[in-house]
């Protein structure tokens, strides 16, 4: 195991999750972009999606039990990163600020906005079939750029510092090539290396237009080894549930690609930083040196014996006994516990998990 894990399993144990020490969060705003990775109820907002998580067992370990749209028992990743740069949690969604009045909206969105969306993906069609009703990517965006315009009316000449200042996360991909490869589950070479290059371009695009709104500090995490969730290693039940190798191979060059794509952004606008987490590596390491007991069953679901991937979590599922020591919630998602060390891995990990500096680094004032 890489040492700088192993460090940073203890610092999980030793310490709590602030590295800031001031009563200032130390960037002046999140702005949260991508799907049920990071969602912390955008989709409680949209009647007709099917992608929600606003009903037990979700929510068991956040205060007082509340279901609240995370897609884990308590926290996520993005509320995890949240804490360690000095807030109390990842901001509220878009919609939540959108429905109160003008003055506290534009108040509001001076400390951060969480636009993302369970089920949606880079491209506009993904997770519209499965779910009814997601918001994409480029419809995130959207809401930023009228965030963007109300700081600026709010603020005038300081707006855009404090944008330039914020920390602009995203965690977006794994729905699109789920859906991918369930329905091109033969693509040749050739489908599956066009495929990439649509999503790196799409991504590139979307980059670009958070980049000519005024951010300057991208903290992007990448694809996981998504062929090693338990509704995936179900399928592979007579190989004794093993991770699905396509799909982890296209998720490991997705990483790659998406690396050259930053660099690249960087070099067009050199007063751009980023920081790329490499949630395949962080991943893997917990899978084949695990701290968590359990990394292939799913802790809330139907019967150990099909990894509790085979019915969705829900109010008349079972849950695992000790949903610390397990990496995956559901059929999909990570636990609370996962959550948090990813975060930690993120803002304090070394280059092997997160290139070129982690996000404690990218957040030191310009």
């Amino acid at each position: 195991m890489a040492k700088s894990f192993l460090l940073l399993l203890l610092f999980l144990g030793m310490v709590g999750l602030s590295l800031n020490d001031n009563t200032d969060p130390l960037v002046p705003a999140l702005y949260i972009f991508g799907d049920s990775t990071f969602d912390v109820g955008t989709n409680n907002f949209l009647s007709d999606s099917k992608a929600k998580a606003d009903y037990k067992y979700y929510g068991i370990d956040f205060p007082n039990s509340e279901a609240t749209g995370r897609f884990s028992n308590g926290y996520n990743t993005a509320d995890y990163v949240a804490k360690l740069l000095g807030f109390d949690l990842s901001p509220p969604p878009f919609f939540y600020l959108a429905q109160n009045d003008s003055n506290h909206f534009k108040s509001e969105i001076l400390k951060g906005v969480n636009f993302a969306s369970a089920g949606s993906g880079l491209q506009d069609n993904t997770g519209k079939d499965l779910f009814t009703k997601v918001i994409a990517m480029g419809e995130q965006i959207q809401q930023f750029a009228s965030v963007q315009g109300n700081i600026s009316e709010y603020l005038n000449d300081t707006a855009e510092a404090r944008v330039k200042n914020s920390l602009f996360l995203f965690s977006v991909g794994s729905n699109d090539i789920f859906e991918f490869f369930a329905a091109n589950p033969s693509a040749n070479d050739t489908q599956i290396q066009l495929f990439l290059n649509t999503l790196i371009t799409t991504y590139e695009t979307h980059l670009e237009n958070v980049v000519k709104l005024g951010a300057r500090k991208l903290g992007i995490v990448s694809v996981p080894p998504i062929g090693c969730v338990p509704v995936l290693r179900l399928k592979n039940a007579i190989q004794n549930f093993e991770c699905v190798n396509g799909l982890n191979a296209f998720a490991l060059a997705f990483q790659t690609a998406l690396e050259t794509l930053l660099q690249n952004l960087k070099s067009q606008w050199p007063d751009l930083n980023y920081s790329l987490g490499k949630s395949f590596e962080l991943t893997i390491t917990m899978i084949h040196n695990p701290r968590l007991k359990e990394v292939r069953s799913a802790c809330c679901g139907n019967s150990s014996a099909t990894l509790r991937a085979k019915i969705d979590c829900g109010p008349n599922t079972e849950l695992c006994e000790n949903r610390r020591k397990y990496l995956f919630w559901d059929s999909h998602h990570p636990t609370d516990a996962a959550s948090k060390l990813a975060a930690l891995t993120l803002v304090t990990g070394g280059p092997e998990f997160v290139t070129p500096t982690n996000f404690s680094l990218l957040v030191l004032p310009s």
